[in-house]
């Protein structure tokens, strides 16, 4: 199961898992880009809003129905808007991304924790970031969500020690996907300033450490991957090469 499956990170993952021989469920919330990318990775599209508890539990039940089981839930959905200081950033940005990022994740993860259990083996992976050990002006919403994540993550370690469950956090730096330009609300030429002089990571780069820690053998617990581009040595020491 992907969250987030209709493009950037979610979309690469779920294409990977089906080469990988899985049957992968897809769930975000552009039905219509998610069926696209179902039928590339010969999966199911269901609709899912991991912001609306309803949505939630109705892609769980529909999860159950089909399958009774879930190997691998891959909590990729997630978001971050602005770059404004705290002085200036509005609440309705923080919420948002709290409800994405965070409620979202604990919503999608409590639903499937059921079905998760009936696995053979179960593995949870949740996609952090780099800034969630780290930070940067003008990030502290963002940060503060993916700081978050990883407090859930070693939670959920250590709750379902004991069961043949693994957990794994895969934190990434700067990926060249829609990220930005949905930060920055659709200005295509902010968006690609982040990644201008360098080159970035793909979102295939990052499926290949999902898929790495999903395949390693079910002892072997991949707790955590940090990845970045190589010019990339924090989240604000970046080096661009003049074009």
């Amino acid at each position: 199961m992907v969250t987030g499956a209709s493009s950037g990170i979610g979309a690469a993952t779920a294409r990977l898992l089906a080469r990988e021989g899985f049957q992968t469920v897809l769930g975000a919330r552009r039905l219509d880009r998610l069926q696209q990318v179902a039928a590339e990775a010969n999966g199911v599209a269901l609709e899912l809003d991991v912001t609306d508890a309803g949505s939630v539990e109705q892609f769980a039940a529909a999860v159950e129905e089909r399958y009774g089981v879930c190997d691998v839930l891959v909590n990729n959905a997630g978001l971050a808007l602005g770059l404004s200081p705290v002085a200036d950033t509005p609440d309705s940005d923080w919420a948002a991304m709290l409800e994405v990022n965070v409620l979202g994740l604990l919503r999608v993860t409590r639903s499937l924790l059921p079905l998760i259990r009936k696995a053979s083996h179960g593995h949870i992976v949740n996609l952090g970031s780099i800034a969630g050990f780290e930070v940067y002006r003008g990030g502290a919403g963002y940060t503060a969500t993916k700081h978050a994540v990883r407090a859930v993550s070693r939670t959920l370690r250590v709750e379902l020690n004991g069961e043949p469950i693994r957990i794994t956090e895969v934190d990434p730096g700067m990926v060249d996907t829609e990220f930005s330009l949905v930060r920055f609300r659709g200005d295509e030429q902010a968006a690609a300033n982040v990644y201008k002089g360098l080159k970035p990571l793909t979102a295939e780069d990052v499926a290949d450490c999902i898929g790495f820690a999903i395949t390693r053998p079910p002892h072997v617990d991949i707790d955590e991957i940090v990845i970045r581009p190589v010019a990339q040595a924090n989240s604000f020491t970046v080096h661009r090469t003049q074009d």
